[in-house]
Parts: C-alpha cells; structure tokens; sequence
C-alpha cells in the first residue's frame, strides 16, 4: 500500500548479501524478508548461543546450537516460502572471500563485530561499485533513539567508528553509509560474582548488550537499504 505494485516486483528482483547475523544482522533479515526482498545472501560462522537469547531475533530455546545461517534460513522460510536464501557458514576472510562475487549483489550489508572483516567487506563492496551499508558499534547502548544514520565521516562518539574511519581513510575510502549511536558508552558490571548464577568473570573488552539498540540499528539498516533499493534514499 506504501510502495505499490511497481516498488514491490523491484524488490522482488533484488539479492543483498548479509554479512552478520546477530543481534544486529537478525534483524536487518527479518526486516528485508519482510520487505519483499526476493534473494538473501547470509553470511555467519556462528551458532546460537544462550548467551543470545537477550537480544537476537534469531536466539531461541529451539534454535540453541544450529548455525546462525540456518536458523535465518528456516526463519525466513516459514515467513516467505518464495524468498532464495543462501546460506554460508563462515567467516569473511581471504580464504573465503572468492566465493562471494559483490557484483552479483544490489547491496551489501555489514553486521559483523570484526574491524577485520568489516574493513575487508567494505573494500571489496567499494572496488566492486556496490552500495553497502555497515553497522558500529551497539554494544554497552540502551537508547535507541541516539542512533542515526551518516556517512563514515561524520560519525561521532563511537568508539568503533573511529577506529574505522582511520583505517578506511588509510585506504583511500573516506565515504560509507553507517549507522552509529551518538550515546556515550555505558561501563558494563561484571557478572562472575553478581546475581547471575554460573557466570564466569566478565572480560574488560566484551561489551554488554541490551535488547533494544542492536534490533533498532538492524532495523534502521534494513529500511535504509529497501528505501536505497527503490531510489527513496536521502544522501547521508
């Protein structure tokens, strides 16, 4: 009703690659499934963990130790029997990376937590003249109405940002759609000898997560490509 008919056979003739599937890249998915888009490219090494159950769609008692990828596969499936969803359990590396032609793609969409892969995904999405889209840091967040979308640019506060647009800049790329969080970063307690019964010691460099930020910014992401897709999309 929004787009009409048109909008729809074109969303339907699209393939977007997802590189990521947790609590961010869970939900760009269940969005672009949603949206009508005919072909999906999943793209994670990971399984279901527990620990995933706080925040990502994909994350239920049921799915506890299949691939990431399968869960999206048979999620989406049950959602649109007539969406082509691809699956690839494995990191984006250079020993992977030949299996994925970006220009067989009308948009690649990064969600993984790796500044490795992330850089990796973006150089080759911009060598191959693909729109990408690529997701900071939502980690140690609660309010998802501080994020927002901007070129790499322009991104401010997070940490994970800027440490991208360094290393982008470094190769010669200084323009990237992103969506970041403009909130300051929470501290997170430890757990191992908090209320959280069987925990082990929480390491200084994994963020804490709330359910809210990481499904907005996937969210967010999933609408920017479908309006991208259409040509609605406003210049970050």
């Amino acid at each position: 009703m929004l787009y009409g008919r048109e909008a729809m056979e074109r969303l339907k003739k699209c393939r977007v690659a997802l590189f990521g599937l947790g609590g961010v890249g869970g939900y760009v998915m269940e969005a672009l499934v949603r949206s009508g888009i005919g072909a999906i490219d999943v793209i994670d090494h990971d399984t279901v963990d527990e620990t995933n159950l706080n925040r990502q769609i994909l994350a239920t008692r049921e799915t506890i130790g299949k691939e990431k990828t399968e869960a999206a596969k048979e999620r989406a499936l049950s959602i649109r029997p007539d969406c082509v969803v691809r699956t690839y359990p494995v990191f984006y590396l250079p020993e992977t990376a030949d299996r994925f032609d970006f220009r067989s793609y009308d948009y690649v969409i990064d969600a993984v937590d790796t500044v490795t892969a992330k850089i990796a995904i973006i150089e080759r999405a911009v060598s191959s003249g693909t729109p990408v889209i690529s997701c900071m840091g939502t980690g140690n967040k609660e309010n998802p109405a501080m994020l927002t979308v901007s070129d790499i640019s322009k991104t401010t506060v997070c940490p994970l940002a800027r440490v991208m647009r360094r290393e982008l800049k470094k190769r010669g790329i200084i323009h990237v759609k992103t969506v970041f969080s403009k909130e300051i970063p929470m501290k997170p307690e430890t757990v191992g000898n908090g209320p959280i019964s069987g925990a082990e010691p929480m390491r200084r460099a994994v963020p804490g997560s709330t359910p809210f930020v990481p499904g907005a910014a996937g969210l967010l992401i999933a609408s920017e490509v479908v309006k991208d897709l259409l040509g609605r999309g406003d210049e970050a």
